[in-house]
């Protein structure tokens, strides 16, 4: 099992280095929604948020996600609107490894410092997706498309961990963590080593 995940990520790592700024079509709802779906590093982190959100129950499992898509639209705006923000590509890779230990580790933070967690890190992930497009109609499709598939992934990673806590295998969601910590480092040799 730990050679498959090793070969996954040896293959997939190339292309994660592409999946922001210039790479890409950025004209309609189809190809912003396939954009998360393009990147190891996109569907790390979304389907990680949906996990935490998981193990911590309650007003998390709604909160912790829409508070990511909701700042990653704010993000989306500086990045259309060409207002820089520092070290882009480390946050977006700190944040694969930050919100897997955080399910790693079960994690138990307070429901607002959740948010402001993800809200921090979803900032960095929507101003990558913004740099990439223009204040058009076309532009305003490719963002509803990236929005939908970022809220879709969250939700792919509340049903499974959902799911592994109804079969008593609360473990298994931790293990995704690990999995996610994995793929940050594993994407952030490749990109800085």
């Amino acid at each position: 099992m730990i050679r498959l995940v090793a070969l996954l990520l040896a293959v997939l790592a190339p292309n994660a280095a592409f999946a922001h700024v210039g790479h890409g079509a950025t004209t309609s709802f189809e190809a912003g929604f396939a954009h998360p779906l393009g990147g190891l590093d996109h569907v790390a982190v979304m389907v990680a948020v949906g996990l935490w959100a998981a193990l911590k129950g309650g007003r998390a499992l709604w909160l912790w996600p829409a508070a990511f898509v909701a700042v990653m639209l704010v993000g989306g705006t500086l990045g259309m609107a060409q207002i820089a923000l520092p070290l882009v590509e480390p946050a977006i890779l700190a944040s694969i490894v930050a919100i897997g230990l955080l399910v790693a580790l079960a994690i138990d933070a307070p429901l607002r410092l959740g948010a402001a967690v993800v809200g921090v890190f979803a900032l960095f992930h929507g101003h990558a997706h913004g740099t990439e497009i223009t204040e058009s109609i076309s532009g305003l499709e490719y963002t509803a498309g990236f929005t939908t598939a970022t809220a879709l992934l969250h939700v792919i990673g509340l049903a499974f961990a959902l799911s592994l806590t109804r079969a008593g295998l609360r473990l298994f969601i931790r293990a995704g963590g690990m999995a996610c910590v994995a793929i940050g480092l594993t994407l952030t040799a490749g990109t800085f080593g």
